[in-house]
């Protein structure tokens, strides 16, 4: 567990860096309306927990997130559009759920990207696993793959204004 806690947070901080080398050496209006099919950022990180009701509570009473029925929804800024709210779900999976599979794996992460249906025909022209459907839901379009080490990828092209337009707290 340990060791996953180590990939996410390593994961996080080079999306970040990444992020931030890239918004200063563009121009942000070009970045704005930048349709470019890739990943964005983390849109969530997921893992199996043998009691995720005790583990969320253990995070809260910790940590201090503000933890729900879900887990955790972590609210941060738009490098590119400062002014615009995006978020990132933590979760804690009960573990066996068979929502990580075929993955046997102990976490999966999901990322926030742009042009998802592009993404996808990309990823097939490299014949990537594309294991269903891009869905659609009014917070947004997701589709899962598997990557060359077996690890199922969620993959969000998100509509965040439905989250914040919902209201309630979330971790900051």
């Amino acid at each position: 567990m340990k060791q996953l806690i180590t990939i996410v947070i390593l994961s996080i901080t080079l999306a970040s860096c990444n992020q931030n080398q890239k918004s200063m050496n563009d121009n942000p209006e070009q970045l704005a309306n930048d349709t470019t099919p890739r990943v964005t950022g983390i849109g969530g990180i997921f893992f199996f927990s043998d009691n995720p009701e005790e583990t969320r509570e253990w995070y809260r009473m910790n940590l201090g997130l503000e933890v729900n029925e879900w887990g955790s929804s972590f609210e941060f800024r738009n490098a590119n559009r400062p002014d615009e709210i995006n978020y990132l779900q933590w979760t804690p999976f009960k573990k066996g759920s068979e929502y990580f599979a075929p993955s046997e794996k102990e976490f999966m992460i999901n990322y926030r990207v742009q042009n998802i249906e592009g993404l996808v025909r990309n990823l097939r022209a490299n014949g990537v696993t594309i294991l269903d459907e891009i869905v659609a839901y009014d917070y947004g379009k997701f589709v899962h793959i598997m990557d060359s080490e077996g690890n199922k990828i969620e993959l969000w092209e998100p509509v965040d204004s439905v989250f914040t337009n919902m209201g309630g707290k979330t971790t900051k």
